[in-house]
């Protein structure tokens, strides 16, 4: 496209401008012989061009398209693309539903077939306009078919946060706006706390009205998931937000953003053992999926908490009772290795936990008379699977029953077991009291909703041993290099899990200081230590 090209929209009456020169009216058809590769008619020529774009066709196909959606011409538009059947519906809904009525759209140099753009445009809604601007882009293809030069659908050429089923719309907002603040009465922003957006978009959606906000108008994306909220572009007219307390702690919350954004994709979330109340959240990415509280994987090692709170509770072990801790191990066919194929003689199950020794645990499955009873133990004591009720969408994490080998690989963490951040982080708050409370982001006094709880509390001398188990995981075992930083009453547990097709393993590491309990993953992290347990050990640091 030419440098400095604009297609204004103007009231609803658009042209191509460059240099403040408007084109004549045209077929924008013309010579193309036919539409996109979905609804073409059959190309005049007798020869299907193959091969790359060119850049002479980059800039023909990206012009005609973007004049054609200022025109308002959503047909037109729509059969300049490789997808008309899902273009022309969300091109006619930015200027029908989202109620969009004037826009300059100025194409920026193309980048090999991409062409980004600017979008400077007015938003019309019961007499009241507002400005809006925002950035995309759009790629050239070869078509199929056709061979001629198509712009490759997608959501995004509309705008870039449009997702596969979402579209633009305009009106009364479906709750109102929320001024969340965290425990202590300070702000949350998603501008100031970016892993918050989403969290703070579902609060709103959720308790919006009940935190005492009316509505006001506003253009959004509108998910085709009903669990999801709108996300907010623009707001026309501000309704009256609501004062929503949560239970986040802003100096935690702002550690942990930061620790997070040191590894490419990184959770953690943490937890205060003696409420529940969840104190920071935190995802690089910061937008999208929530992966801290509603991810699912294998958890690693960290598994190994709820292990030895069953062994010990069955007393098939204690924390210093000896222990085999061979290379490797089999059961049922299937063998498991330590890291580096190390072993420890004479050995108690502190010296395992600490070392986070794999075939010590293997080898007291047997013991258990029962495939099922970590399964059991993750459910009635830690809360794992009871469906919690955070205040938000998340996971509550998976255990599920299983035999043999697999019912092995679940005492390491490996297998069917999934999990996430904040999954781990409760686990060991309850390893820290010995009672699973069940994480919450806001006060169930809200909206009385239902809190899981679990059937049972750990034996008070099952809950010393774990805990004073981690202790020593924190001081001289696997946790210490990352806890060294971190004061107070402090334990923690590392994690390694392996992930087909991955050449790196994730790292996982769970601990507590004092009153505080947290857990993070770094994909392809590799070790607990490395990875993930300076990103606990910087929450624990700045918790209240």
């Amino acid at each position: 496209m030419r440098s400095g090209a604009k297609v204004a929209i103007v009231g609803g009456v658009f042209a191509v401008v460059v240099g403040g020169v408007g084109y004549g009216a045209y077929n924008i058809l013309d010579g193309l012989g036919g539409g996109g590769d979905g609804t073409d008619s059959k190309s005049t020529s007798t020869e299907v061009r193959t091969g790359p774009v060119t850049k002479a066709e980059i800039e023909d196909a990206s012009k005609k398209f973007l004049k054609a959606w200022a025109d308002g011409d959503a047909d037109v538009a729509s059969q300049l693309t490789n997808n008309a059947a899902e273009a022309g519906p969300a091109l006619t809904g930015y200027r029908d539903t989202a109620h969009v009525t004037e826009a300059v759209i100025t194409p920026g140099p193309a980048v090999g077939a991409k062409v980004p753009y600017t979008v400077k445009a007015t938003v019309s809604f019961e007499g009241t306009s507002k400005p809006w601007s925002y950035s995309s882009e759009l790629t050239v293809v070869r078509g199929l078919t056709t061979g001629r030069p198509l712009v490759d659908w997608a959501p995004t050429v509309i705008h870039p946060d449009l997702a596969d089923g979402a579209s633009l719309k305009t009106g009364e907002a479906t709750a109102p706006a929320i001024d969340a603040v965290d425990h202590n009465g300070r702000p949350l922003t998603k501008e100031k706390y970016p892993s918050l957006g989403s969290i703070l978009d579902a609060l709103r959606e959720k308790y919006g009205e009940k935190a005492g906000g009316t509505a006001g108008i506003e253009t959004v994306i509108e998910s085709a998931d009903a669990d999801s909220p709108d996300k907010t572009l623009l707001t026309l007219t501000k309704g009256r937000p609501g004062k929503l307390r949560t239970t986040l702690d802003a100096n935690a919350q702002a550690a942990a953003e930061t620790a997070v954004k040191k590894f490419s994709q990184a959770s953690v979330v943490a937890v205060q053992p003696s409420t529940g109340a969840i104190r920071a959240v935190a995802n690089n990415p910061a937008t999208g999926f929530n992966a801290a509280m509603q991810g699912k994987q294998a958890p690693g090692s960290t598994m190994k908490i709820v292990t030895a709170a069953m062994l010990i509770e069955k007393g098939l072990a204690s924390a210093d009772q000896k222990i085999e801790c061979p290379p490797t191990a089999t059961y049922y066919g299937r063998t498991f290795k330590n890291l580096g194929d190390f072993s420890i003689p004479s050995g108690t199950l502190t010296t395992s936990f600490a070392r986070s020794c794999n075939t010590a645990f293997i080898k007291l499955i047997d013991d258990t008379k029962d495939d099922a009873a970590l399964a059991k133990e993750a459910r009635e004591v830690f809360g794992i699977g009871l469906d919690w009720q955070t205040g938000v969408v998340s996971s509550d994490g998976s255990v599920p029953e299983e035999t043999q080998g697999e019912a092995a690989a679940q005492y390491i963490g490996q297998g069917t077991v999934q999990m996430n951040a904040l999954n781990m982080a409760s686990i060991t708050a309850t390893a820290r009291t010995g009672t699973f409370r069940q994480p919450v982001i806001v006060d169930r006094e809200l909206d009385g909703r239902p809190i899981a709880t679990a059937a049972r509390s750990l034996p008070v001398y099952v809950s010393q041993q774990l805990t004073n188990m981690m202790r020593q995981t924190a001081s001289w075992g696997t946790g210490k290099n990352a806890m060294a930083s971190v004061g107070g009453d402090k334990g923690a547990k590392t994690g390694s899990a392996e992930v087909d097709g991955q050449a790196t393993s994730n790292s996982w590491f769970t601990g507590f200081s004092n009153d505080l309990a947290a857990a993070a993953v770094v994909q392809a992290g590799g070790h607990g230590g490395d990875a993930a347990g300076p990103v606990v050990a910087a929450v624990l640091r700045a918790g209240p």
